[in-house]
């Protein structure tokens, strides 16, 4: 179980994060300032340490050096950006905005605990299947390993030739469209390339265009003047700004506004951003790599994204496959994502089952890697055996989708969590059929944040299937979130 020390000086915030990860099967310790933790603990014997870069005393990134190589995760405000970039400069791994989303800091935690695994694994593969796993299935071949230092599984055709093509890529400073449904990873290719880039010590700014609203997304982009708008008591530095030197991501790049295109493509043509109200402009040097689940071609030709930004993208088009597309590979992530879930609640006895392995590869994911992530954490978490059925994926798998000699090996999964919204006995639910049925009855009377608050999910993930489902957010919820 990884060992993570908080050092936060505000006794709420760093109770409430101790919770969120103790939940999340982490150890934590906690300390009020550099001075405590280094009287009470060996900061370098923690796996990561997550700390406020403002402390009484010596700042967080007193932590770089205390920890002796050990990952430092900065938590700052957006007031306090360029500190946090500067921090990473110093020798920390990522920053956090406060205040920040759960989902945010856990898939910051996982991903820096992961991504510190692979390096001490390296070359080792990125994830073995299963120990002692028994299965009918079978060994299948685990060469993620010759991905190693881009830290993706992928055995298929498809993947081989897209980690060839990131290879290639990566050492330029071209810029990079990366393609490909919710959900596959192309935040991961995003990292890959910047990791194996001459910019891999210098910050990787990753921002999702679709969670800002529209109002803000210039200001939060290029930054802004005091007094520029209605609320600007101070001015800042934007992420573009904080991404000098580095690699900016722009994840969903097709939900940014117009007005914030004409901007993004003068950082391109001219290598210089402008402050929203200001009028001088200053030179920054950034790698642009963008992402979008949508067809930039056709909204172009549509006047809904401009032509001549779209070119300026798509210097490079990576097109990451769908999970269903992948083959055997479903298999060997499923079993690397329930390697990770045991090693964190400390067991080495879990795997799947006959039938779970066939609806691991029969089913079609269209949630991709991260509904898989998903199944597997909720069937560890269920799980009362050693072996892990097919009915705890909770996954919906339609007979029509197996092979006649899966139909005897395979119990039906119908899933957690359908309600009973009818009472006709025939009525059971997908997830996606209770997700579409609960927006759209609850979406004119709550915000974005409350629809995702009770369906327990981000506000990301909510945006997703909505994009996934075609579900339009209503006028009056969008105004009321802003």
């Amino acid at each position: 179980m990884p060992h993570i020390l908080i050092v936060e000086d505000e006794t709420i915030i760093r109770s409430a994060l101790r919770r969120l990860l103790e939940r999340n099967q982490y150890q934590v310790s906690e300390a009020g300032s550099v001075q405590e933790a280094q009287e009470r603990f060996s900061i370098a014997s923690f796996d990561l340490i997550v700390s406020d870069l403002r402390l009484p005393g010596a700042p967080g990134t007193e932590l770089i050096k205390l920890g002796e190589g050990k990952p430092v995760l900065i938590m700052t405000s957006y007031a306090s950006l360029r500190s946090a970039v500067d921090s990473m400069k110093m020798g920390a791994v990522d920053y956090i905005a406060k205040p920040f989303d759960h989902d945010e800091m856990l898939q910051a935690v996982a991903r820096i605990l992961r991504d510190r695994q692979n390096l001490a694994a390296a070359p080792a593969p990125v994830a073995e299947p299963r120990s002692a796993a028994k299965s009918s299935a079978g060994d299948r071949p685990g060469n993620a390993a010759a991905n190693g230092e881009i830290g993706i599984i992928g055995a298929c055709a498809p993947m081989q030739d897209l980690f060839g093509k990131i290879r290639k890529v990566a050492p330029t400073d071209s810029n990079v469209l990366i393609q490909g449904e919710s959900g596959t990873g192309k935040e991961l290719v995003a990292r890959a390339l910047h990791n194996l880039s001459r910019r891999a010590k210098a910050p990787m700014i990753s921002v999702n265009c679709a969670a800002i609203p529209e109002t803000l997304i210039e200001s939060e982009l290029f930054g802004h003047e005091k007094g520029a708008f209605t609320g600007a008591s101070a001015g800042r530095a934007g992420l573009v700004e904080a991404a000098d030197g580095g690699t900016l991501f722009l994840d969903e790049i097709g939900e940014l506004p117009l007005e914030a295109q004409a901007r993004l493509l003068r950082v391109l043509q001219e290598g210089e951003i402008r402050r929203v109200g200001s009028v001088q402009s200053q030179k920054v040097d950034v790698r642009l790599i963008a992402a979008t689940h949508r067809d930039l071609k056709s909204l172009a030709k549509a006047g809904q994204f401009r032509e001549d930004l779209y070119y300026r993208l798509h210097v490079i088009a990576l097109k990451l496959p769908a999970l269903r597309e992948r083959g055997s590979d479903v298999n060997q992530i499923a079993d690397a994502f329930l390697a990770r879930q045991s090693a964190r609640i400390g067991r080495d006895d879990l795997h799947f089952a006959a039938d779970a392995e066939q609806a691991i590869r029969h089913y079609s994911w269209p949630g991709n890697v991260r509904e898989l992530e998903n199944a597997v954490e909720r069937a560890v978490i269920l799980s009362e055996s050693p072996e892990i059925s097919a009915e705890l994926l909770g996954i919906d798998i339609e007979l029509s989708d197996l092979e006649d000699d899966d139909l005897g090996a395979l119990h039906v999964a119908t899933g957690g969590g359908s309600s009973n919204a009818s009472h006709e006995p025939t009525e059971d639910l997908s997830l996606e059929d209770y997700f579409q049925h609960f927006v759209l009855e609850h979406q004119d009377h709550m915000t974005e944040t409350e629809l995702a608050r009770k369906l327990g999910v981000s506000r990301k993930c909510l945006w997703e299937r909505r994009q996934r489902l075609g579900i339009p957010r209503r006028k009056s919820n969008m105004a009321s979130e802003n």
